[in-house]
């Protein structure tokens, strides 16, 4: 997985007041947490841009007064009107601890339902993968080639390596279903064949 450099600043007052201060100044208040204690910072908000606004997770490298946090983000929040970044938690990454993040599912190859007029009903986008920090994989593939019709690939057929999926087994994560037209088509062939 790919590591974005942020730099922040560290932060001496953490009250609603200097947090409002910050976000005048064009900065968003954020903490890092995970390690030995806290660290509350201020980013500049274009430098969260490449992190945020992607549908890709990836690994922050925060520098702050001159140390660096491998970190991961885990909580943002949106202001409900102007979509301005108020706040974001990061949460410290450690070589030799696992964390659980949340992997978008990335869909390859050609489904034969599908070409047969089925509907591909996509009903999971992201994964829960519990791994160290090497091993997080950028996106979970999962292959829609042995889909037939009324068919689904659902968390326990994956095949993980180097880390752990912890979604329930059971969940459905892409099915073909009958589309209309197919259903149509397999009624009109059956009254067909009757008379």
């Amino acid at each position: 997985m790919k590591s974005i450099a942020i730099s922040g600043s560290p932060r001496e007052n953490v009250g609603k007041r200097d947090a409002k201060e910050l976000r005048y100044e064009g900065k968003v208040p954020a903490v890092i947490y995970g390690g030995k204690e806290q660290v509350h910072i201020a980013i500049d908000a274009p430098e969260l841009k490449s992190l945020v606004y992607t549908p890709e997770v990836n690994f922050a490298e925060i520098t702050v007064a001159g140390k660096k946090y491998n970190a991961v983000m885990q909580d943002i929040q949106f202001h409900p009107l102007t979509e301005k970044i108020l706040h974001i938690d990061f949460l410290q990454l450690f070589d030799d601890k696992k964390v659980t993040i949340e992997i978008p599912v990335k869909l390859t190859g050609t489904s034969p339902g599908v070409k047969e007029g089925g509907k591909l009903v996509q009903k999971l986008r992201k994964l829960k993968v519990n791994a160290l920090p090497k091993n997080m994989p950028q996106e979970v593939e999962v292959s829609i080639v042995p889909l037939e019709v009324g068919k689904s690939v659902r968390v326990r057929d994956l095949k993980a390596d180097g880390y752990t999926i912890t979604n329930v087994g059971e969940d459905t994560i892409v099915s073909v279903i009958m589309s209309r037209a197919l259903k149509q088509a397999e009624q009109q062939a059956a009254q067909g064949g009757k008379k």
